[in-house]
């Protein structure tokens, strides 16, 4: 299958070694900083591959190749333009998150790619770890009852020099602020094992360190589900002197579960009313990961190519990418006017925000 990245900064590391795990037939690569192509390629000796074209304009690069696959990692600003174009062009895709910086974007990628059957999922990744998975089949099989509540803790810490990298992020328009590029993964585990229906959020978003960017360092949400349970967020880049930790909590009348570690890999606890064989293996579970973004890249790509040849759905859609921006969005927009918002969201985007810190 004839792969192509888009956009080789930071996280697009891992989008190569995805590519390489899956055996795609990597065409090119597209950045508008020819050393940067040539530094990402050269991380996995193929700098000399003639074979890789490279390319600083996308949209010739897909004009002249048609790649069946294509992951967008580019900043977040240009994620929903690059990806309409590509879906225009018949175009499959990977969108980094988040996969807009506006509803009405994310809503426009979801009803193009269904107007053209091209398959879109939202890279969020981390539904793919080992101990997220064990968690989903647990909710499945009805093992937790009734759910009373969750959370999501995103401790992080991103300092000075992260941003002196990439100017663009911590802007309203082209990135946001640390619930929208830090804490967007945790969100989208929470909502997915939460019921996803949801039907009022309050939120409130601070400043605290950081006021070289535009955006928010720190954010805390409380959320109502259809079905009844309650879900808190607490996300920031405030800790020091390091990332702590990405936990996610589960509280039904059966079972409580901690999934913890850097990115929500590990299993803390796992109780259940009636213990299984099983459950007594689960128990301190840990994944091994080589940074925060884990390793569940190369089975989305999996998956991705799967849905492409038997023409389905992702397990991870764009519908899931517009739950978990809906969220992010949300909040923003409930510190913007002091007030809680109803869901479904209608019109909201990043830049709404601007100001909102000057």
């Amino acid at each position: 299958m004839k792969y192509a990245l888009i956009g080789c900064g930071r996280i697009a590391v891992n989008h190569m070694k995805a590519a390489i795990n899956n055996n795609l037939e990597i065409v090119a690569v597209c950045d508008i900083r020819e050393e940067k192509m040539e530094e990402l390629l050269a991380k996995y000796g193929l700098e000399k591959d003639a074979s890789i074209k490279r390319y600083t304009d996308y949209q010739k690069m897909i004009e002249d190749l048609k790649p069946e696959l294509a992951s967008i990692a580019t900043e977040s600003g240009i994620h929903a333009e690059i990806a309409l174009n590509c879906i225009e062009k018949g175009v499959n895709l990977i969108i980094e998150k988040p996969m807009a910086m506006s509803i009405e974007d994310a809503d426009k990628i979801i009803d193009l790619a269904d107007k053209k059957n091209v398959k879109v999922s939202a890279c969020h990744q981390n539904r793919f770890n080992v101990a997220i998975q064990k968690l989903r089949k647990a909710l499945e099989d009805g093992r937790f009852g009734k759910l009373s509540h969750g959370s999501i803790h995103v401790r992080w810490n991103r300092n000075a020099g992260y941003y002196e990298q990439a100017p663009w992020r911590g802007t309203w328009e082209q990135d946001g602020g640390a619930l929208m590029n830090q804490c967007i993964h945790g969100i989208d585990l929470l909502r997915w094992m939460m019921g996803d229906e949801i039907e009022e959020i309050y939120g409130a978003t601070r400043q605290q360190f950081h006021d070289y960017l535009e955006a928010e360092d720190v954010g805390m949400a409380v959320i109502k589900f259809r079905n009844g349970a309650i879900g808190t967020i607490e996300g920031t880049t405030n800790v020091y002197p390091k990332n702590l930790e990405e936990t996610l909590y589960i509280f039904g009348e059966n079972g409580t579960v901690k999934i913890g570690g850097t990115s929500t890999n590990n299993i803390d606890v796992w109780d259940f009313s009636v213990e299984t064989e099983e459950d007594k293996k689960n128990k301190g579970l840990e994944e091994e990961t080589s940074n925060v973004y884990g390793n569940g890249h190369t089975s989305l790509f999996a998956d991705v190519m799967d849905a492409i040849e038997n023409d389905r759905k992702p397990y991870v859609d764009a519908v899931a990418g517009r739950n978990a921006l809906e969220v992010v969005l949300s909040i923003y927009k409930s510190q913007k006017t002091a007030a809680p918002v109803k869901l479904p969201l209608k019109e909201f985007a990043s830049t709404d925000m601007k100001g909102e810190f000057q």
